[in-house]
């Protein structure tokens, strides 16, 4: 099979496309064939050294963490999928024609849905939905200001939060707010307008997908008692907030929070923007594309 690998740790240049031994399964796994690939900033961070303590990679490396495609082949013990069946998950080494891994990561696709778009879903739909279900403890009737709801993260974390019967108010950037009207929140608020800002209220919980001071900040608008809930790690001034409960969150691998995404996508009540479609053969380039922002999800088709 082909595949785009790191062939050292560095920037967007060290992508190249080569060929790699097709994957063979393993007991409860399955082989699919791939039709889109999502990318993510822990690609970049795989790809330039940042996480090689934690996650070392041995080149040629295969990265990548959403997959979308067909399943070709079926390991011993598999029953829940078969040969044909449409599927997407959180994967490893997604960025080649072929992944092979345990079939319990994967989610059917239904047929109404585009099958290279679905690789949008899986670590973003995950990472909102458990943003809210999992690290805040939010409760029916509370009111929650999901910080970046714009974004992929975001938009999946404002759709958990209203079906589970909160307020939600969306923190976007000023110029977001056109679009911020249909992400599903009950109001949006510009958070880098100051005098907008000076605006919100303390709420009860604040999910956070922002960096820097504009994470910082926000944690001003907790009550007593609440919860600043954070997939970006804790913010710098906690200790100025001893009254705040402070949830530093990493998502985890769930095949049926991606089947529960992928169906909330498939009726519309969820939209998670496609920014741009490009080749695997291309993957430096578009990782460079997405690094730069601003443009929706960018998928490698192979």
């Amino acid at each position: 099979m082909k595949a785009s690998v790191v062939s050292a740790y560095g920037g967007p240049e060290v992508m190249k496309y080569q060929d790699m031994p097709d994957p063979k399964p393993g007991a409860g796994d399955v082989v699919v064939k791939v039709a889109g690939i999502g990318i993510n900033p822990e690609d970049m961070l795989e790809r330039n050294g940042n996480l090689k303590d934690q996650w070392p990679l041995h080149f040629p490396a295969i990265i990548g963490l959403d997959v979308s495609g067909t399943v070709v082949a079926t390991g011993d013990g598999v029953t829940d999928l078969k040969v044909g069946d449409r599927v997407c998950g959180w994967s490893y080494h997604t960025y080649a024609e072929m992944v092979a891994d345990k079939a319990s990561l994967f989610a059917k696709v239904p047929e109404t849905m585009d099958l290279v778009e679905a690789a949008a879903i899986p670590l973003v739909g995950v990472t909102g939905s458990q943003l809210i279900s999992v690290a805040s403890g939010l409760q029916p009737g509370q009111t929650v200001l999901v910080a970046g709801a714009a974004g992929a993260v975001g938009r999946s974390a404002v759709y958990m939060a209203k079906v589970s019967g909160a307020r939600v108010i969306a923190g976007v950037q000023g110029f977001q707010l056109d679009q911020a009207a249909g992400i599903g929140a009950d109001e949006a608020i510009a958070l880098d307008d100051p005098a907008a800002f000076a605006t919100i209220p303390q709420v009860d919980v604040v999910a956070n997908t922002l960096r820097g001071k504009a994470a910082t900040d926000l944690l001003a608008k907790v009550k007593d008692g609440g919860t600043f809930a954070s997939v970006t790690g804790e913010p710098d001034g906690t200790k100025d907030y001893p009254k705040v409960r402070v949830v530093s969150f990493v998502s985890k691998q769930d095949r049926a929070v991606i089947a529960f995404m992928v169906d909330a996508v498939n009726a519309g009540k969820l939209g998670i923007p496609i920014g741009r479609r490009e080749k695997l053969q291309n993957a430096g380039a578009a990782q460079a594309a997405f690094t730069k922002g601003g443009i929706g999800k960018v998928l490698l088709v192979p």
